[in-house]
């Protein structure tokens, strides 16, 4: 078979030569370790993302004071970076289905590298808000593509723990980004804060030699485009050298395609008789969607409006100014709590990787929601506490803000944070998935920026005890939409979301598989 490079990277024809000699079809882990090692290489970007959205909660200090940016500035400059983000995340799905997964994620790289060098090199707010561009359009791409990469790289039985490995990446990406805030703070004003963010330049490097050396693209997208061989070579390798379960997996993935394109042409004619013009796949998720995509799209955007609306982003980016509120002051004390948010965070996000397809995504979720609003309570409580209190209580007031905080991320990264890009992914048909994606995330991003932007001003105006209460009420309505309106994915292929959407209502879990 002749391999093209617009489909298969080049290092996978020579890997699968290897293949039909050193593995061993008996041993199906062998396609489990080769889609790990894909969904590594695609997690990079998360990792990338990561460090690009944390760095600034610990270089906006030194941003400020060396550039002299105010605290409205600073605001616009942070949350626009989430606006920037949509409009990257609504071009990924474009690029995804035109380039290729594997293509879009080295274009998201060799974006971060610019955006990321560009921040660093600026000498006044115009320069970092063009460089903040840059790396915010990259952060859109990043957190489309390597979510339907692994959707689409993983086979069925461990998907909801290789979907989980972006998140954890993310998480990483941000523990980094505090570590480096935090040892690079001591060195001169004008210096910190550009070494800061320009690490970040760094691994879109590695990012785009694996994706462009090391990286298949993913059979689905193969299939679409009629590259069937190579999808089939691909498959082979996910299932360990099993070629008859291979060739079953391509064979439901054909068929999948033929009824997506048999849709799509009686749509076509439908609005081609009523005198309507074609639009696509945007069309068919937004303007004449069948029942189930609309109830998938309203799962998805709920998902990710709740996954903001609790305030996520605000402890990510202004953690420092939370901790100096409750009586905080010591610069590397604050630092360091912010480090321990960052490293909570990224431990907690191991359990969802063994627990999301032995438990199920609706008790995960379930769980989060709930923990998440107990301990938004707990920090506005304390908040509160400090706010009215004498000195002699601080230490127990910022004690408590401290470890009611890192409960909040703990719970976020059991469920919210990581279960919901794992369940948007998975239950959006094939035709649709880059580009529902691609919307998910543009509402995500539009939440993250809302909160970005109107943080400050809200707890000046609310007070930081109100606001947290605020984030607290949010993650309780989570807990009621993901209990009242989703349905339970685990073991399901991807081919079989449609029809579970389609036939069960959403508030009732299908039968176990």
């Amino acid at each position: 078979m002749k391999n093209d490079d617009d489909v298969e990277s080049p290092l996978l024809a020579a890997a699968a030569d290897a293949d039909h000699h050193d593995v061993d079809n008996s041993h199906p882990a062998a396609g489990s370790s080769f889609a790990l090692a894909c969904a590594v290489a695609a997690s990079l970007t998360s990792i990338i993302y990561g460090y690009n959205r944390g760095v600034m909660s610990g270089a906006q200090k030194f941003v400020q004071l060396d550039l002299g940016v105010s605290d409205a500035e600073i605001e616009v400059l942070i949350g626009a970076t989430s606006i920037y983000s949509l409009v990257g995340s609504l071009a990924a799905g474009w690029a995804c289905d035109r380039a290729g997964r594997r293509r879009t994620i080295a274009l998201s790289a060799a974006m971060f590298l610019a955006g990321s060098a560009a921040t660093a090199a600026a000498s006044g707010y115009a320069a970092l808000m063009a460089g903040q561009l840059v790396a915010g359009v990259a952060c859109g791409f990043g957190l489309v593509v390597a979510p339907v990469y692994i959707a689409e790289i993983a086979p069925p039985s461990s998907r909801g723990f290789l979907a989980s490995i972006p998140e954890i990446a993310g998480n990483s990406g941000i523990l980094l980004s505090y570590i480096a805030d935090f040892a690079l703070a001591g060195l001169p004003m004008s210096l910190n804060w550009r070494l800061m963010i320009g690490i970040g330049a760094v691994p879109p490097l590695f990012l785009a030699a694996a994706a462009l050396l090391a990286m298949p693209e993913t059979p689905r997208w193969l299939v679409l485009h009629g590259h069937h061989d190579d999808a089939r070579q691909v498959l082979v390798r996910t299932t360990g050298g099993d070629a008859a379960l291979a060739e079953r997996r391509l064979q439901e993935i054909v068929s999948s395609v033929k009824e997506s394109a048999t849709k799509q042409q009686l749509s076509s004619a439908a609005a081609a008789a009523g005198g309507g013009a074609s639009t696509g796949v945007w069309r068919d998720i937004l303007v004449r969607p069948t029942p189930a995509v609309r109830r998938v799209l309203f799962a998805i955007l709920g998902l990710q409006f709740f996954q903001q609306a609790s305030g996520v982003a605000a402890m990510v980016l202004y953690a420092p100014r939370v901790f100096n509120h409750v009586g905080v002051t010591s610069e590397r004390a604050v630092l360091g709590a912010t480090v321990l948010l960052g490293a909570t965070k990224t431990a907690s996000i191991v359990v969802p990787l063994f627990l999301a397809d032995r438990l199920g995504r609706r008790p995960m979720l379930l769980s989060s929601a709930g923990g998440m609003a107990v301990s938004l309570l707990v920090l506005g409580f304390s908040l509160r506490v400090s706010s009215s209190s004498g000195s002699g209580s601080e230490w127990w007031a910022a004690a408590t803000s401290v470890a009611a905080a890192a409960a909040f991320m703990a719970t976020f990264s059991l469920g919210f944070g990581p279960v919901i890009w794992m369940y948007g992914s998975e239950i959006l048909p094939l035709r649709l998935r880059a580009q529902g994606t691609g919307i998910g995330t543009a509402a995500n991003r539009v939440m993250s920026a809302a909160v970005g932007m109107s943080f400050i001003s809200l707890y000046e105006a609310a007070g930081m005890a109100g606001t947290f209460y605020l984030f607290a009420a949010c993650s309780a309505a989570a807990w009621v939409f993901v209990y009242a309106c989703l349905p339970e994915t685990k073991g399901r292929s991807l081919e079989e979301m449609e029809a579970l959407f389609d036939a069960a209502h959403p508030s009732s879990p299908p039968p176990a598989s």
